[in-house]
């Protein structure tokens, strides 16, 4: 097959064992080809722009930088590039935050080789791919009312309960260990998803709605 008609892929995953076994996996299809692995979701973004992956297999529970905002900035920047989240988790909220951060797909990490070869290829033609297990939560979630903050990630309630501690960017990024800008880019998506305007209001949201302990 001509290397144009190759499908580019680039692997995220911050356990080894797990990239080199999709590695290994990759190399079985003709039309597949590797073109970058990352272990956090910045070298990702980083890799992104220099390598322009098709389609980026994307764990989803990793320090610092988590999935979901990882699969968010990808979008952003690189709108062409399509993501599958790859994980082990199939709970609603990280089905959640995975697609409403612009995912295409939602595989769990038992999937056969053959079915992921498929999801790659549907991804790279603009079409997605969800387990079983992703369906039902998107079904069940159609049928529940959703409470303020119920879209927030794992990181992002860490960093609201902070907020309502009265820590700043600074001081945040410093108790997380993650850089401010980082800090920045999670308070700015807690605001937007609680729909508010300021980080006081946010608090008060969080308070009153017993967003945190």
């Amino acid at each position: 097959m001509s290397p144009s008609h190759l499908i580019r892929v680039m692997v995220v995953d911050d356990h080894t064992m797990v990239r080199r076994g999709l590695a290994t996996f990759l190399k079985v299809y003709d039309d597949l080809e590797l073109v970058a692995e990352a272990d956090n979701g910045e070298t990702a973004i980083e890799l992104c722009g220099q390598v322009s992956p098709d389609v980026i297999l994307m764990d989803l529970m990793m320090p610092e930088m988590d999935g979901a905002t990882t699969i968010r900035h990808i979008r952003q920047q690189y709108p062409k590039t399509q993501i599958i989240a790859l994980t082990s988790f199939k709970d609603q909220e990280t089905v959640q935050n995975a697609l409403q951060s612009g995912a295409i797909g939602y595989l769990l990490k038992d999937v056969s080789a053959s079915e992921l070869a498929r999801a790659i290829r549907a991804a790279h033609s603009g079409r997605a791919t969800l387990s079983p297990e992703a369906v039902q939560v998107m079904v069940d979630a159609a049928s529940q009312p959703r409470a303020p903050g119920h879209d927030l990630t794992e990181r992002e309630q860490v960093v609201l309960a902070l907020m309502v501690e009265g820590l700043n960017n600074t001081q945040i990024a410093r108790r997380l260990v993650v850089s401010p800008s980082t800090i920045k880019t999670h308070v700015s998506h807690i605001l937007s998803k609680l729909g508010v305007a300021s980080r006081s209001e946010a608090v008060a949201l969080a308070l009153r709605s017993g967003l945190v302990d």
